[in-house]
């Protein structure tokens, strides 16, 4: 469990590690706001497309060969990003940063299945959602304490000695798998990939202007290979992504109710630092430290919630935690231009709270209404709604910057009074996005819901 623990920490950690930091290393690297938004989007858009290959490599080969490789992957790629000197760089490191996380994603939920007895699920999916959950807050507030002593570089240099630590464990002590036999299936990967890389690179031709053109031509790309990727699914025996799991109406309408929720938290963990540095004078410690409530607040709040979706119904759960994260945001939305501490420490403490109250049961839903033999396809799921929201939000900042930053040439940051709007207009968003979860959620408590075919 600690080597498990200790990989889904790194893996998590550094989707939003380098949010705090974009405004130092836009600076540093001399680009603009929305082009180093790429440096959280290149891992998350490539963790997402690589995920359901390789839940499915699991199922097939066995868990822990793909999370030993995974784990070596990302490691590699941490030391590329530390060396990196340029933004082109950075972002390559960070695609070949983003394989590894893919591998150690897609399978941590499935290793936690085989490491917990079954009537121990909502423990076992407790710790588990508050490794991710407590792990993607802190970034910001670890990223921060990092840059106040060591420049960037640092951010992802630490992940080198602690990834050689966890491959050596992870042959050691991971349980073994013998998986199902056989391999992938590439043409399904060759089309998972597109669909949803053309999306997120749609969405940044409408934050860098990209011709009309060429950004429908990106959109209509991604529907034609999703399209595609799912008539595959129904037509092969071994499908990478099973069909038959989203005619669980459990299973859709949990997997829907974690990608919204990661999408509105995606919009703020990217706008806040901007909000908080740019326009509010913080420093990149201070605009950490002030994340610190939330993570705080979600490692209280989410192994108490996994303990009680073992005793009462899990949707009620997510929807009472849900409202409470809509709440958080929409007060962070009405934060005035110059907060004081405090007005941000309380209201990221609500967010916290919702948040990790949500996401353990959830988890435990979307879980436990698969068939065990599936364990592998639906941690994929799990870990593709995770990243793929969380990307979606971020390529939404980068659209409002886009649209309203004026960008300074002397120091490529935006000019603070411009910022102020589109942050707002980010964080109302991600409110709407929680909203939009919180109803999905509450779909699930009638008592009973029609099979979705």
């Amino acid at each position: 469990m600690a080597v498990v623990a200790i990989g889904t920490v790194m893996a998590v950690l550094d989707g939003s590690v380098a949010n705090v930091a974009l405004p130092t290393i836009a600076r540093e690297l001399h680009a603009d706001a929305a082009s180093s938004i790429w440096v959280v989007n290149a891992y998350q858009v490539v963790v997402a497309m690589m995920i359901l290959p390789f839940s499915s490599l699991g199922d097939a080969i066995g868990y822990r060969r793909v999370y030993a490789v995974g784990i070596a992957l990302f490691t590699l790629g941490s030391l590329g990003c530390a060396l990196s000197t340029t933004l082109l760089a950075l972002v390559l490191a960070r695609v070949f940063q983003g394989v590894g996380g893919a591998a150690i994603m897609s399978i941590a939920p499935a290793l936690n299945r085989t490491i917990f007895p079954a009537r121990m699920l909502g423990v076992a999916v407790g710790i588990s959602a508050l490794t991710v959950a407590s792990s993607s807050a802190a970034g910001p507030t670890i990223g921060g304490s990092i840059l106040a002593v060591l420049p960037w570089p640092w951010l992802f240099a630490i992940n080198v000695p602690l990834g050689i630590f966890d491959t050596a464990f992870a042959l050691r002590s991971l349980p073994r798998h013998p998986g199902t036999g056989g391999g992938i299936d590439l043409r399904s990967a060759a089309l998972s990939a597109p669909a949803l890389a053309f999306f997120i690179m749609g969405l940044d031709g409408m934050a860098r202007h990209f011709s009309p053109a060429l950004t429908l031509a990106l959109f209509a790309g991604s529907i034609t290979a999703g399209i595609a990727f799912v008539r595959r699914q129904g037509a092969i025996p071994r499908p990478m992504l099973p069909l038959e799991l989203f005619a669980q109406a459990r299973f859709s309408l949990a997997a829907a109710t974690s990608l919204l929720s990661f999408v509105a938290q995606g919009l703020a963990f990217v706008v806040l630092p901007f909000l908080f540095q740019t326009v509010g004078g913080y420093s990149a410690l201070a605009s950490g430290l002030l994340f610190t409530p939330w993570p705080l607040a979600i490692a209280a709040i989410a192994p108490f919630s996994g303990r009680l979706s073992d005793r009462y119904p899990a949707p009620l759960l997510s929807t009472l935690g849900l409202a409470t994260f809509c709440v958080g945001l929409g007060l962070l939305a009405l934060l005035p231009v110059h907060p004081m501490p405090a007005d941000i420490v309380w209201r990221t403490i609500v967010c916290g709270i919702g948040f990790g109250f949500f996401q353990a049961p959830n988890n435990r839903e979307l879980l436990g209404s698969a068939p065990r033999q599936r364990s592998g396809s639906a941690a994929g799921v799990l870990a593709t709604v995770r990243v793929t929201g969380q990307s979606v939000g971020a390529a939404v900042v980068a659209v409002l910057l886009g649209a309203f930053a004026a960008t300074s040439v002397a120091n490529a940051l935006p000019n603070a009074a411009a910022l102020d709007v589109p942050a707002h207009a980010a964080l109302w968003t991600a409110a709407g996005c929680a909203a939009a979860a919180c109803l999905v959620s509450a779909m699930r408590l009638r008592p009973a819901v029609p099979r979705i075919v």
